[in-house]
């Protein structure tokens, strides 16, 4: 059973998300979140696997939540919104937020969505690796005085196949790799990026036109 707190500040939206995971098996929710603050505290008080969080709610918000609950324990979050802003979505990547799905998705992505993140993997709507390929080849994205990096084709392809959802045991079965080979490239990668985790990575990659739009 993957434990879910449900975080929306609308009562009739988060009566219809617990709804569906109720109504499917495999899925637990064990709290919901009318704010940040009580998610931060709920997520503390209940160690979900997942939380589901929205980015415009009373008090310190969704991105400032999802900042605390990772930092603060192993729950993963998957931020599920209306908002599609540059910003937003940036924010909540960077304050650690494990993919970003938008309330327009159909009911089989958000579970599928939920499954994958539970699972370890990096979901990203297309919508949102379209928004951030766009900002990347946008005429104002200012990439000229940042040389981009040199990443090696292995790398590039490690990536790739964390952008498509393959855990680290999945990518090394399918090329015939080590596991700890497999983290080594992407430890590389991260080095060469900036950034911290494999969501950070992807987008970032994604930024930089390093690695193709997901179809």
């Amino acid at each position: 059973m993957i434990r879910l707190l449900i975080a929306d500040d609308h009562p009739i939206v988060r009566a219809g998300i617990v709804g569906l995971f109720a109504d499917t098996d495999g899925f637990d929710v064990v709290a919901e979140a009318a704010s940040g603050e009580a998610a931060v505290a709920l997520a503390a008080a209940h160690r979900p696997a997942v939380v589901l969080m929205d980015l415009r709610m009373p008090g310190i918000g969704g991105v400032a939540a999802t900042r605390e609950i990772v930092a603060a324990s192993e729950a993963r979050v998957l931020v599920f919104t209306t908002y599609e802003d540059d910003d937003q979505i940036l924010a909540a990547i960077e304050a650690g937020a494990s993919g970003y799905l938008l309330k327009a998705a159909p009911a089989a992505e958000l579970l599928a969505g939920v499954n994958a993140v539970a699972g370890g993997h990096t979901v990203l709507a297309p919508e949102i690796a379209a928004q951030l390929v766009a900002r990347a080849s946008g005429a104002g994205r200012a990439m000229n005085a940042e040389p981009i990096p040199r990443l090696t084709s292995r790398e590039v392809e490690i990536l790739d196949l964390v952008a498509a959802g393959h855990s680290n045991p999945g990518i090394a079965r399918l090329l015939c790799i080590g596991e700890s080979t497999v983290k080594t490239h992407l430890l590389h990668a991260f080095e060469k990026l900036a950034v911290r985790d494999r969501t950070r990575a992807v987008t970032r990659a994604l930024e930089l036109g390093i690695l193709p739009r997901q179809p």
